[in-house]
């Protein structure tokens, strides 16, 4: 009888195929066809495998399957990022899934797992395309399959379905006509074939070539059982932090602080001077440390650390080199409504804030934020009702997964640009329901015309353009309009273009706005907005604003 694999092999063949699948993200992050420097398909993909890799880690020695398998659904859900992240966690979800009631890792047990995995990944896309990594992994089930039902060896059932994923993965550019003319085959397809390849490498007992990848899976659970140890030695959970600016002519003692906080924590830490008290103290209870301070003045800054996650993930964030900020605390939820938006740059953040948004993730077309990044947000959100506004269409998914895992009702509204973001957050309207806002604020998003300028990231053959690595692009939604040499010019022009095209369509035009990225002064902003003035008149209110965002030199709103 043909071995099956143990779930020794299994925890080594995911950490060896992260490895591998993050030292080629960026072979991957090249196949992308469109020519804006998003480039993010490998490193969505290898960023949510190393969440899996952590969750692993953190296992005991011995852990049962069904442990191993919420590790890995666990992990895959919250670490996933952009469409291609969440696709893959979806496909290892599926054989999590698929592998339940099975006792080993056979080909029975195989076959079932993927015949899910692929299940599961097309439920998650609202409308699945041909020629994507969808389709490699549906095929390469559907071969897998048919290894079982003549072969019961493991490896031959493995190695079959990865010889079809590779072979479906050459077939995309048939499926996908802009995959053919770029002449490159699909990016999320090439990364399953990766993993699945990588995995395979293991399974057959050959070296782990990511000799690092064991001793950082071995690192990681040392550390994780130091940190058990430890562990028990923290008598209170959460290190709370926190400056207080005094008001005027409150003039009771910090040593009265000092002596509260002693008497719910302990590492109190207590400095004050005329204007300010700063705190430092483990407790049970950050609420009362909170509540306690809030007699002395105004909160200037507040974090707050769940001292035993943090050593829980000491060793891999060490070993990974991976620098990650405290979560943010949750809130009880006790306002209507509240708002979450995603956006890069200082400016940007400042101007969700002012308008109304609890919570901004930082992310944008670069950066997208994971699962967990929306999760924490929403959770820090202190209202009943909380919309989220993804304002990118790769990040869409992501937030939705947030929707069943949050604690209050949770509303994704799929603003794709800035622009729409903006114009959404503008039409809230307090007096109106929840229905209504939602009715009301995609209407709203929908109703812009959203235009950006940004450079281009490769050669590439698009929307029967041929553009060169370096050009600008100009774009009008996601769609390459036309290309320039000059970024200030471009942006005169899409503007310009956008103006005229709603005027074509029977469309009012009154305002313009015109948020510039980082790189770009005020000045070089300030020519934009009078050469725009120049081509259209003084009829269009024209405003700046400064974003910040990376990668865009400008994104352009007409409304």
């Amino acid at each position: 009888m043909p071995e099956p694999y143990t779930a020794n092999d299994l925890l080594n063949a995911i950490a060896v195929a992260s490895k591998t699948l993050s030292e080629r993200k960026d072979e991957i992050n090249r196949l992308n066809v469109f020519p804006v420097p998003d480039g993010d398909t490998g490193t969505n993909m290898s960023l949510t495998l190393e969440t899996v890799v952590e969750n692993l880690a953190n296992l005991p020695i011995g852990a049962a399957g069904a442990e191993i398998r919420k590790a890995i659904t666990t992990g895959a859900l919250m670490g996933a990022r952009g469409n291609s992240g969440v696709i893959t966690s979806q496909i290892l979800r599926g054989l999590c899934e698929g592998s339940v009631g099975h006792d080993e890792l056979n080909a029975d047990s195989i076959d079932a797992a993927f015949a899910k995995s692929q299940e599961v990944a097309f439920q998650a896309v609202r409308k699945p395309v041909e020629g994507t990594i969808l389709t490699v992994a549906r095929e390469a089930a559907d071969k897998g399959r048919q290894a079982a039902e003549k072969d019961p060896s493991p490896e031959t059932v493995w190695a079959a379905i990865c010889d079809e994923a590779d072979a479906s993965l050459q077939r995309t550019p048939e499926l996908l006509p802009v995959l053919k003319k770029a002449g490159v085959v699909d990016a999320g397809g090439q990364g399953l074939c990766i993993i699945l390849r990588a995995m395979l490498d293991v399974f057959n007992g050959g070296e782990i070539v990511a000799g690092d990848a064991e001793e950082k899976t071995a690192s990681a659970v040392k550390a994780v059982s130091a940190a058990g140890s430890f562990d028990a030695d923290i008598t209170f959970t959460y290190c709370t932090e926190y400056i207080v600016a005094r008001d005027k002519g409150n003039d009771r003692d910090p040593l009265r602080l000092r002596a509260y906080l002693e008497s719910i924590g302990d590492c109190v830490v207590v400095v004050d001077d005329d204007d300010i008290i700063k705190v430092h103290v483990h407790t049970n209870d950050p609420g009362k440390a909170l509540s306690e301070a809030i007699r002395y003045g105004q909160f200037e800054t507040v974090k707050v650390e769940n001292m035993r996650i943090q050593h829980a993930n000491a060793g891999w964030v060490e070993e990974a080199g991976v620098e990650q900020t405290a979560p943010l605390p949750r809130v009880e939820p006790e306002n209507e409504y509240g708002f979450v938006a995603v956006a890069a740059g200082d400016g940007l953040g400042s101007l969700f804030r002012d308008l109304g948004c609890d919570q901004v993730v930082s992310g944008g077309q670069t950066m997208n934020p994971s699962t967990d990044d929306i999760l924490n947000a929403i959770q820090a959100t202190p209202a009943k009702v909380v919309y989220v506004l993804p304002n990118n269409k790769n990040i869409i998914l992501a937030a939705e997964q947030a929707v069943p895992l949050a604690d209050r009702t949770v509303h994704v509204l799929p603003t794709r640009t800035i622009p729409q973001g903006i114009s959404a957050m503008l039409s809230f309207s307090g007096d109106a329901d929840v229905e209504e806002n939602l009715i009301e604020m995609m209407k709203a998003a929908d109703n812009v015309s959203t235009g950006s300028v940004t450079f281009a990231a490769r050669d590439s053959e698009y929307g029967g353009h041929t553009i060169k690595e370096g050009e600008i692009l100009a774009l009008d939604g996601g769609k390459v309009v036309f290309t320039d040499d000059d970024v200030q010019h471009a942006a005169v022009k899409l503007a310009k273009s956008l103006i005229n095209a709603r005027k074509l369509g029977g469309k009012d035009v009154s305002f313009a706005t015109i948020i510039y990225g980082e790189g770009v002064t005020e000045e070089q902003a300030e020519v934009v907005r009078d050469g725009i003035r120049a081509k259209i008149g003084d009829n269009v209110d024209i405003t700046l604003v400064n974003g910040g965002q990376p990668v865009y030199y400008y994104f352009i709103s007409i409304e």
